[in-house]
């Protein structure tokens, strides 16, 4: 995006500056879009060590770090905005770290109109003997984390470049009435206020939430200190912002890899239905159940009639869709209390619970055998019109009558369907009473 700087003072050439040199300050110009010095007076040329302006301006500059050129840009991007950044700078004069308290003005210069600050040094700052608290300076500056101090009301007092980068999209436009710098940042500013005054009533704490930064919406854990300014003693709030969306991202992604793997290890594949492994886990609560309330459960054990004529007669692909279709009759003829479950090929087990009597399964049974006697569609590429006739025999097994554990009642109930079979097929037949309720 192009941004509009018109409002900074345009300084066109060197000769502008003349009054610059009866100034016993340092002072220079740092033109950013050539990352160097444009123009220093006296004292900036005794402060480097120089003997003339050219020396400066040609100042070998290429071992300069990225992060460095993202904090000239940051100081550059603040006051542009705000017209004066007062802060502590270290540079290195004769290769020796020196840091100092300097302001910056944004000015354009040259008849490219390039992007500069106007740098004043007024004071050198002591951060005591040891390199340490350098250290500390300039990992502030320059690490990926976001750091912002903010006033008690939520006005930044101070960022790292890496804030700056993250919310200058945020920072630049006018606020609504009321709202703080803080809040905006947040995906739900409403959010962001509440956030701040529980920070404030715990005197800090860690919390994640949605933050809307220049990449986008991304998760970041907001890590709220209280602190002080380092100069008038104001109580502020510390916060350093940790990016922990692509850990996120991970553990969702691994949380749903694993539903999906539970999922696949209890379902049948091809038809999502409930798989044998699915069905010996929940017919032990389902039989425990009926058990502790004396009620009857039953078990039909179905096998399709003429299915391997279909897979001869149009290949695997047609029974597979005859598979899938009638798995969805089997589950629409029953109640949601109920299970249906694909055991291999093309037999199938629906777990009835809560039954009175007989005449209760005989009702299902027959709503089973004329929902599969339908037709089922069929569509292959070079035949889309197609349609599969199958039928089902039907074995029945009741609990407690003929079996108190699933195995046992799957015996019983393929038992009674292989009878059904022999009688004709196309039927349904209860164990131990072949004949009395076949069809």
């Amino acid at each position: 995006m192009q941004r509009d700087y018109s409002h900074l003072v345009h300084i066109q050439s060197h000769d502008e500056l003349a009054l610059y040199e009866l100034i016993p300050d340092v002072v220079w110009i740092f033109d950013l879009d050539k990352h160097g010095w444009w123009w220093g007076n006296s004292a900036a040329l005794s402060f480097w060590g120089l003997d003339t302006l050219e020396q400066l301006i040609n100042k070998d500059l290429s071992g300069d770090t990225q992060g460095a050129r993202d904090r000239t840009l940051q100081t550059f991007e603040l006051a542009a905005k705000n017209g004066l950044t007062v802060d502590p700078w270290t540079t290195y004069p004769n290769g020796k770290p020196k840091t100092l308290y300097m302001r910056h003005r944004a000015v354009l210069v040259g008849p490219e109109r390039h992007r500069a600050i106007i740098a004043y040094i007024n004071e050198e700052v002591s951060l005591g003997e040891t390199p340490e608290n350098l250290l500390l300076v300039e990992a502030m500056r320059y690490t990926t984390v976001l750091v912002t101090s903010f006033t008690l009301d939520g006005d930044i007092v101070i960022e790292n470049p890496a804030a700056t980068e993250a919310y200058k999209h945020i920072d630049r436009q006018p606020l609504p009435e009321g709202r703080c710098c803080f809040a905006a940042r947040f995906l739900d500013p409403l959010e962001g206020e509440r956030r701040l005054a529980e920070a404030l009533a715990q005197k800090g704490g860690r919390w994640t939430h949605l933050m809307n930064t220049g990449l986008g919406v991304r998760r970041h854990t907001l890590d709220i200190r209280m602190t002080r300014h380092p100069l008038s003693g104001e109580f502020l709030i510390l916060v350093a912002e940790y990016d922990v969306t692509d850990l996120h991202t991970a553990l969702d992604e691994a949380q749903r890899a694993q539903s999906e793997l539970q999922h696949l290890a209890h379902h049948d594949a091809l038809t999502g239905i409930p798989s044998l492994h699915y069905l010996s886990a929940s017919a032990r609560n389902l039989l425990a159940h009926a058990q502790r309330n004396g009620r009857k459960a039953a078990l039909l054990f179905i096998d399709l009639d003429r299915f391997k004529e279909v897979n001869d007669l149009w290949g695997h692909g047609a029974g597979d869709q005859v598979l899938v279709e009638i798995s969805k009759r089997l589950s629409r003829s029953v109640r949601r209390s109920d299970i249906v479950a694909r055991i291999g090929g093309d037999e199938f087990v629906i777990l009835l619970n809560d039954i009175d009597d007989e005449q209760d399964v005989e009702i299902i049974c027959q709503k089973v055998i004329t929902a599969v006697r339908q037709p089922v569609p069929i569509t292959l590429e070079d035949n889309p019109d197609l349609q599969a006739s199958v039928s089902t025999s039907i074995g029945v097994a009741l609990y407690p009558d003929h079996g108190r554990e699933l195995e046992s009642l799957i015996k019983a109930a393929d038992h009674s369907m292989y009878g059904v079979k022999k009688r004709g097929k196309n039927g349904y037949a209860f164990a131990d009473t072949l004949g009395a309720g076949s069809r």
